[in-house]
């Protein structure tokens, strides 16, 4: 089966509810297609109290080889919710291929909820895996929720799971180029939280009476502005986060003191570094809370990061000897918090190399283009035959 086939009969299925339909396609496609010690864990099988989902139907792992190195292939079989024109009536998923796009030079493209973020690579994976003769152990990971925060990535972790190096097939073609499957060395992550304001409650006639707590959100609002943006360096390459207020809400008439407000904070938080946040708190009546906190993630390890670019500019080169129309492969800093975050987190050398392109995921014309999950497949193969 190609890496095409599989990835459509993948977004045809719909999980954005439950991926349990998903992840037995997956488990059953290893299972008829390798040797593999294939698995399946518990992961969101119990109701999520985040989520309206009840059974996520756990991860699917598989391994095969043998060595002192493990290397994975990790993906997740998860999705956002599709845009109506992505569903059929009978609540399916709408899947076409496109023969032209401006973006790729006029190659096929496959639309459909998932196919870039991130069932094509997720069936490049699978392909990879079943073809591979592995230097050393090597592992396959599609996780479920990871749109929600990891429940797949932070389960398998707290079971165990813990390859040395990891390939995250999230998006990393066309950030150097159009066209081109770069190497993510490093990652942003993302820290949500809200700064809640406390007043009193008094007659707006007579404002002396209370303590408006919309002002005490503005003086910590004001806090929030002056801090420094946190920055660090990763192999070579500059990563940089951000701060910013998002949402605000206060008040309960146009006549009352109010004795409440709430701030939503979003901050890119970057390997190593965080925005002092805390200082709000400086502000009289303001509380601050984490409500979200996905890691950043930072290749430590040099020779696995130059190994998969080798691979990738190896592949590239094969496909246009004399490299006009995509470019080379480069290393570059992805601006999305991924699973690897996680894994990175609990000791595994990860990078990010996938067939999204910026733009893709999530929206209602999501697509992928066929050659790139191809080349992620000869990729994630030469990587797995050469590392370890």
């Amino acid at each position: 089966m190609t890496v095409a086939a599989l990835t459509r009969d993948l977004v045809e299925i719909p999980s954005h509810e439950s991926e349990a339909a998903a992840g037995d396609f997956i488990e059953d496609w290893l299972r008829e297609h390798t040797d593999a010690d294939v698995t399946r864990d518990d992961a969101g099988t119990e109701a999520d109290p985040d989520s309206e989902r009840d059974d996520r139907g756990g991860n699917v792992i598989a391994r095969k080889g043998s060595g002192d190195t493990t290397v994975a292939l990790v993906g997740h079989h998860d999705v956002v919710p599709p845009d109506d024109s992505q569903v059929t009536s009978d609540g399916g998923y709408v899947v076409s291929e496109t023969e032209t796009d401006d973006t790729t030079d006029g190659e096929s493209r496959l639309a459909g909820r998932g196919s870039a973020d991130m069932k094509g690579a997720v069936a490049a994976a699978m392909c990879a895996f079943r073809d591979a003769d592995p230097a050393g152990e090597l592992v396959f990971a599609s996780f479920v929720g990871e749109e929600v925060g990891g429940v797949g990535a932070r389960s398998a972790i707290d079971c165990g799971f813990a390859p040395d190096y990891a390939v995250v097939g999230e998006g990393s073609t066309g950030y150097s180029a159009p066209g081109v499957t770069d190497v993510a060395v490093a990652h942003k992550g993302r820290r949500g939280s809200t700064l809640v304001a406390s007043g009193a409650a008094a007659h707006a006639s007579e404002p002396e009476s209370g303590t408006n707590a919309i002002y005490r959100a503005s003086d910590a609002v004001d806090v929030v502005r002056g801090l420094d943006f946190p920055t660090t360096e990763v192999m070579g390459h500059e990563v940089a986060g951000s701060v910013a207020v998002t949402e605000i809400e206060g008040g309960s008439a146009w006549n009352v003191i109010p004795e409440r407000c709430a701030v939503t904070v979003d901050e890119r938080t970057v390997p190593g570094e965080r925005a002092p946040l805390e200082r709000v708190e400086e502000v009289e009546g303001v509380e601050w809370r984490v409500d979200q906190d996905l890691p950043p993630m930072r290749c430590d390890d040099p020779d696995f990061a130059d190994t998969v670019l080798d691979a990738a500019r190896s592949v590239h080169a094969g496909e246009n000897p004399d490299e006009r129309r995509t470019g080379t492969p480069e290393q570059v800093v992805k601006p999305h918090a991924t699973d690897a975050g996680w894994l990175a987190d609990a000791g595994t050398t990860c990078v990010v190399c996938g067939p999204a392109e910026p733009g893709q995921a999530h929206t209602a014309d999501e697509s992928v283009s066929l050659s790139v999950l191809e080349r992620c497949r000869d990729v994630y193969e030469r990587v797995a035959e050469s590392w370890g």
